[in-house]
């Protein structure tokens, strides 16, 4: 099933290297692999060229025999699992970079606690790649911003956080005791995150509403450099409530300003394949994490933060 599931994603993305780094696995025990199934089918499946690969006749049947058998395969081995009990064995998540830093210390504890039969994996990336390998099967449930932006995904809501308007200590808002008017933004100059992450669209359908503009040549990759940033008095930007005990912590020369009611916010949840035969388990995990947002330091609820 190795060799299947190797020459699967070759045939996938026809390019050895980029095979080898969806698998995680090096690019000779790749080929390696795929040679031994040829060999054990006695046919090429791959023509290899100096820039890319090509299938054959035979790769292009294969390919399409293997997806069907591994899909029933993954399928099957779910199956057993739903069998055993919630939370037992293998569970491959994937999480978008602006909710692993602030909720996995939270979460992975607990679950630890609670499940110690639960073997972990956790894969961190942006939203439209952790999407696409949950529905290939390379991970069983994703941690993301709702909605998802494909099909085929069940959605189960975690908790909605609100926007903080991040800005230089020496930003003079007058912002009244209720909080700031969304409209404040309109005069302000707000930086983004690079394009791919989904907490950048967020702001700008925010910033959107009340006209305000985004600094043309300033971006970041993360929050923590995006907060710096604005520490070193390029501009302001909005910060999702669970991300501020970390990131503010490091940054001197900040202001932070909550919005009068009602604030914008992102809606935080689990996603797992709409055919998974694992969704009374995964239903279990959202529970588990819902009670371990709610109270997130010291045992107080944080502001801004409703589990759902």
């Amino acid at each position: 099933m190795a060799q299947l599931r190797a020459f699967l994603a070759l045939a996938e993305h026809l390019h050895f290297r980029d095979a080898a780094a969806a698998l995680r696995m090096s690019q000779p025990a790749l080929s390696g692999s795929v040679a031994a199934l040829e060999e054990t089918l006695n046919t090429r499946l791959v023509e290899r060229t100096t820039r890319k690969v090509l299938l054959t006749p035979a790769g292009e049947q294969v390919a399409r025999r293997a997806e069907l058998v591994l899909a029933e395969l993954d399928r099957m081995v779910e199956e057993v699992r739903a069998v055993r009990g919630p939370l037992v064995g293998p569970l491959r998540v994937g999480v978008i970079p602006t909710v692993a830093p602030y909720l996995l210390p939270v979460v992975l504890p607990r679950l630890a606690e609670e499940y110690p039969e639960l073997a972990l994996s956790v894969h961190e990336e942006q939203t439209d790649q952790i999407v696409t390998e949950l529905l290939a099967g390379r991970l069983d449930v994703v941690l993301l911003a709702l909605p998802s932006p494909v099909t085929g995904v069940t959605e189960l809501p975690l908790y909605d956080e609100d926007f903080v308007l991040v800005t230089p200590s020496s930003y003079d808002l007058d912002a009244p005791a209720e909080g700031v008017s969304r409209q404040a933004l309109s005069d302000l100059e707000v930086i983004l995150l690079n394009e791919g992450h989904c907490l950048r669209d967020q702001t700008l359908d925010v910033c959107r509403e009340v006209g305000a503009r985004a600094a043309a040549a300033t971006y970041a990759t993360s929050l923590a450099t995006l907060v710096q940033l604005v520490s070193g008095g390029l501009g302001v930007t909005l910060v999702p409530e669970t991300a501020l005990p970390v990131e503010t912590r490091r940054a001197p020369n900040l202001a932070l300003h909550r919005f009068a009611s009602p604030a914008p916010f992102r809606r935080i949840g689990l996603g797992f394949r709409a055919t998974s035969p694992r969704s009374e388990e995964f239903e279990v995990l959202a529970t588990s994490i819902r009670t371990a947002i709610a109270t997130l330091t010291d045992g107080t609820p944080a502001p801004g933060i409703r589990p759902v």
